[in-house]
C-alpha cells in the first residue's frame, strides 16, 4: 500500500508556523510529509528541515517526497519526545517552529497488518515504532482486569471500560486473544445491545485506549512541549494537532501554565517566584478543520489546533 495520508489542518499549522525562509523548522510527526512538504515550500537554500518519526515507512516514503526541496534537510527515525537528543546529534541549539500532530496516520489506520483499526481483522499491533518489543497483544493478554479497566476508562472514555475488562480476562483464559478481530467480537459481547445501536462503532474508543498505552502517547506529551520550548528561538511557534480530548487539554494546560508569569500559590497576596512567561498562547480557542474538510476527509473530524509562541 501507498503510504497516502491526508494531513489535517495542513495550511492552518503551516500558516501557524509564521515562516521566515531562512528558519530551522521541524515536523515531529512526520508521517507521508503532508506538512513537510507545504514547510519546504516556503525555505530557501539557508533554510532548514528536521523531520521526526517513529516510522521507518514515514521516513522512506517522505524522503522520496522532499526530494526536489532545495533547502537542508534531515529525517531522523526517532520519536518527538527525543527533541533535544535530536537537535543536539545534529548541532542545532534553536528552532524557529516545530509542528505536532498527534494522531495515527491514514497509512497505519489502512494497512490492516498494523492492528490499529477494528475494521479490518489483523494480528493485535498497534505499535507506531514497530522496532519496539511491546504491543497491543501484550496488553490484551497480561494486563490485569484493574489495569485494562483503568487505561480503556481513562484513555478510551468508554463507560462500559469494567465490563469490557472483565470480558476480555475470560476470554483470554481459554486461549490468548491474537487479532484485531477476535478482540472487536469480545468487546461487541461485552457492550449492552441497546448501547451499541448508538454512537461510533463499539470498539472505537477501546482500540484507542490501547494504541495511546502501546505508543506512551499521553506520558510523553506535557515534558515534549517543555523541552521544546527550551529549544525555541524567541517569536518561533510550536503548532499541536490533537484528535483526543486528553491530549488536547494536556497541551491547553502546558500552554496556559508556560504563558503565566507568576508560579506561586494563589494565597500569596504578592509574587516571590520572580517567574517569568516562556510562552505567549496564539489561539485561545483551539482552530477546528472547516466544513469543506470535514466533507474531503471526515477522519479529521476531532482534531483540534493549538498555537504558542516563544517569549
Amino acid at each position: 500500500m501507498s503510504f497516502e495520508h491526508v494531513s489535517v489542518l495542513l495550511h492552518e499549522t503551516v500558516e501557524g508556523l509564521n515562516i521566515k525562509q531562512n528558519g530551522v523548522y521541524v515536523d515531529g510527526t512526520l508521517g507521508g510529509a503532508g506538512h513537510a512538504s507545504e514547510i519546504c515550500e516556503q525555505l530557501d537554500v539557508s533554510g532548514t528541515f528536521i523531520g521526526i518519526d517513529q516510522d521507518q515507512e514515514a521516513l522512506n516514503v517522505s524522503s522520496e517526497r522532499l526530494q526536489k526541496y532545495k533547502n537542508k534537510k534531515y529525517l531522523i527515525h526517532s520519536n518527538f519526545s527525543k527533541i533535544k537528543e535530536v537537535l543536539d546529534k545534529l548541532e542545532i541549539p534553536k528552532i524557529d517552529g516545530i509542528i505536532l500532530d498527534i494522531g495515527v496516520s491514514s497509512y497505519q489506520l489502512d494497512e490492516s497488518s498494523r492492528g490499529f483499526s477494528y475494521m479490518q481483522d489483523a494480528p493485535l499491533d498497534m505499535r507506531m515504532d514497530i522496532s519496539q518489543n511491546f504491543s497491543a497483544r501484550n496488553i490484551v493478554n497480561e494486563y490485569d482486569e484493574e489495569e485494562l479497566t483503568r487505561i480503556i476508562y481513562e484513555y478510551g472514555e468508554e463507560k462500559w471500560a469494567k465490563r469490557i475488562a472483565g470480558f476480555i480476562i475470560k476470554e483470554r483464559s481459554s486461549k490468548p486473544i491474537e487479532t484485531t478481530g477476535e478482540l472487536v467480537e469480545v468487546i461487541k459481547k461485552a457492550i449492552p445491545a441497546a448501547a451499541r445501536r448508538e454512537g461510533p462503532h463499539p470498539a472505537k474508543r477501546t482500540f484507542q485506549a490501547i494504541r495511546i498505552e502501546v505508543n506512551n502517547e499521553l506520558g510523553i506529551l506535557q515534558q515534549t512541549i517543555h523541552d521544546i520550548t527550551e529549544r525555541l528561538n524567541v517569536g518561533g511557534r510550536i503548532c499541536i494537532i490533537t484528535f483526543h480530548s486528553l491530549e488536547d487539554r494536556i497541551v491547553k494546560n502546558t500552554f496556559r501554565d508556560l504563558s503565566t508569569a507568576c508560579k506561586c500559590p494563589p494565597e500569596y497576596p504578592i509574587c516571590k517566584c520572580n517567574g517569568h512567561a516562556s510562552l505567549k498562547v496564539i489561539t485561545r480557542k483551539p482552530i477546528l478543520p472547516s466544513e469543506n474538510e470535514l466533507e474531503i476527509n471526515p477522519r479529521s473530524r476531532s482534531a483540534k489546533l493549538r498555537i504558542a509562541e516563544k517569549v
